[in-house]
This record gives structure tokens, sequence and C-alpha cells, in this order.
């Protein structure tokens, strides 16, 4: 899971976001607990001054240039990303035979070397590799389980902090947000298209649209006639709290309004990232296959609606819609579904009741 890569620099309408993730919501004050926990685990003049106690626990004679060159992998945190710094301490030791050597290094910063073995990570099993059958849940090479669950705590509770910024915000404004999710093709810009020209004449409606790459979607979305901010998040697999919070910087949303936040195509990482929204509704194609629930579980469980979309197709296909129902609720019994298509406007009157049922909650009185 990417809580722990630090990928991407976010760009909101191509003015790149502060490095710290800070944002500020106009008209109220947020008490920012932005916390920098910089866990910078060593100096970045780089100037590491060892002491190398060698312990040699074998008399041998040996060629030790100790001009050397021991390539660690210092590990490190700057914030949220995780920096892998391949240090050459300028030893090259050429020993052509086998001896223990108990180096007992003294550093003046800590390197990080979380060198857990293969087996803390991996489960194997007769014909699979499973890497996510660790404590953290994910394998990084290099760090151990212990590190990795630590650093992600560290990212995702100060993205949690964010989001409860994002979601005072909106609140105080009576505006009710949804965060679109799904996989990369599953129809939901157009469906969010057909969503917005049926639904904009009885609410404000702007909304926050997350690409790695272009303002292709954000320019679709501007041509049904609200506002749109297009996020764009380099190599980044999702948005985050932060990337939201510049975003509604610049939306300035008039009160009980909606907000569609459409997420990166990805099922896998922006379930884990609290965005300040009322909820998370997966859209899911039937094009998709009806398994996909149980292959990306974590999307599922933390989706409150899933959208089965491009129902218009299901004559075309072999697609068992009560399988994939089932399949759903087997990891989230607590997930509704709603079959629609953006094509017929099959099931968009039942998700436009959803919608306006509690976006009816959240309203402000006037």
């Amino acid at each position: 899971m990417c809580t722990v890569c630090g990928c991407g620099t976010a760009s909101v309408e191509g003015k790149a976001v502060d490095e710290h993730g800070h944002h500020h919501h106009h008209g109220h004050d947020h008490g920012h607990s932005h916390d920098h926990d910089h866990d910078h685990d060593h100096d970045h003049g780089h100037s590491h001054d060892h002491v190398h106690d060698h312990v040699h626990d074998a008399d041998h004679a040996h060629d030790h240039d100790h001009g050397a060159v021991h390539a660690h992998a210092h590990d490190h945190t700057h914030g949220d990303v995780v920096h892998a710094h391949d240090h050459e301490h300028g030893h090259d030791h050429g020993h052509a035979h086998d001896h223990a050597h108990g180096h007992a290094h003294t550093h003046d910063h800590d390197h990080g070397h979380d060198h857990g073995p293969d087996h803390d990570h991996v489960v194997r099993g007769v014909d699979a590799i499973d890497y996510g059958g660790g404590l953290a849940g994910v394998h990084v090479p290099g760090l151990s389980q212990d590190r990795i669950v630590k650093i992600e705590r560290d990212i995702l509770g100060k993205n949690d902090r964010l989001a409860r910024d994002n979601r005072r915000a909106l609140a105080e404004k009576g505006v009710f947000a949804l965060n679109l999710v799904s996989s990369p093709g599953s129809g939901k810009t157009t469906l969010l298209c057909k969503a917005i020209t049926d639904l904009k004449a009885s609410h404000p409606i702007a909304v926050i649209e997350g690409d790695q790459q272009t303002s292709n979607d954000a320019d679709r979305i501007r041509a049904t006639g609200v506002k749109a901010i297009q996020v764009n998040t380099g190599k980044g697999c999702h948005l985050d709290a932060s990337m939201v919070g510049h975003a509604l910087d610049d939306l300035d949303l008039p009160e009980n309004a909606l907000l569609f936040i459409e997420n990166v195509g990805n099922l896998v990482c922006p379930s884990a990232f609290d965005l300040g929204e009322a909820h998370k509704v997966v859209v899911l194609s039937v094009t998709e296959g009806e398994d996909k629930p149980l292959k990306y579980p974590d999307m599922f469980a933390a989706a409150d609606l899933m959208l089965l979309n491009k129902a218009d197709l299901l004559p075309h296909l072999d697609f068992d819609v009560e399988a994939c129902i089932r399949a759903a609720k087997t990891v989230n019994p607590r997930l509704e579904v709603l079959t629609v298509s953006a094509r017929s406007g099959e099931g968009l009157d039942a998700f436009y009741a959803w919608v306006e049922k509690r976006a009816a909650l959240a309203r402000r009185p006037a």
C-alpha cells in the first residue's frame, strides 16, 4: 500500500502543493494541528563521523583498504516520504576469504536498518506467495513490518487530522461531499457528468477531479456548466486530505452545495485515505468481473454505496449480477448496492434519491 512509498508530487490547477500539506480554509480558524514530525534519521549535510571499531573474530591476513564502500540503504522519512539513500562510505573490503567481522559501527545518526527476514513479510502457499501476510499487510524491501506499521500510522494520522479540518469546513457550509472511487474505465466520469446535468437545477454543484496527469476529465465536467478543480497527483495513485484542502480553498463553495470528489482510478490506495467526505461511493462496471470485491476488499469495505455501472451492457456480457452483489456483501455486509447506467438512465433516480436524503441532513437551515 502506498502509505509507505511517499508517491508523487501533487498540483492543484497547476500549482504545486505545499510539501508540508498545509491548507487554509477561508472564513474560519482551523487551529492548525500541523505537526512537523520530520523524522530525519540523519543530518543532511551528510557529514557522517563514523567510528568503525573493527572487531575481527579470526586471526587471518587480509587486504583491508579502509577507504571502503559500504552501500548502506538508509531509509528515513521526511514528513510523509520515505527516502532510501545509498551512502558510499568509501570502504572497499576486498576479502578473498570467509571470516566473521564483528564490526561495531558507532554512528552519529540512525540508519533505520530494519533488516527483517523475508519470512516476516511473506506467506508462502503451495502455489501462491502472499506479500500481504505480515503484520503491516504489505511488503517493502529493507523495512521490517514494525517499521512499516509506524510509518503508516504517522502518515495516516497526519492525513486524518487534515481530513477533520476538511470535514469541519464542509459542515460549516452545509456541503455534502461524496468521494467517488473506482478502477480506471469504470465509467465514473460519464456517470458524474450525467448526475450533474440532472441535479444542477436543484443544487449548486462543484467537483474536485483527481488524475495523475491532464485536465481531460475536469474539462468534461466544466462542459456541464459547473466549477471543477483539477488535481494532478504526478506519480501519486490517490488523492489525500491535503490535496482536497487546497482544492477547497480555490473552489470557495456556496452553502448547501453538493461536492463530488472524483478520485484517481485505483481500487487499492484511495481506500486508506479519508478526504473529509461524507461517504465513499465505489463504482464498479459490469465489464470488470463479478469477483472484483473479493480481489480488492479494502475499497469495498471502506465504501457505503456501490454503483454497479454500465447495466445497459448486461445483455451482451456473461456477468452474474447476484454473484457480484454477494461478493460485495461478503466483504461489507452494510454496503448498499444500486445497479445503474449513465447511458440508459437505469437506476439513476434511486441514486439521486440516495444523495438527496443524505444531503438534506447536511444542509444548513436557511
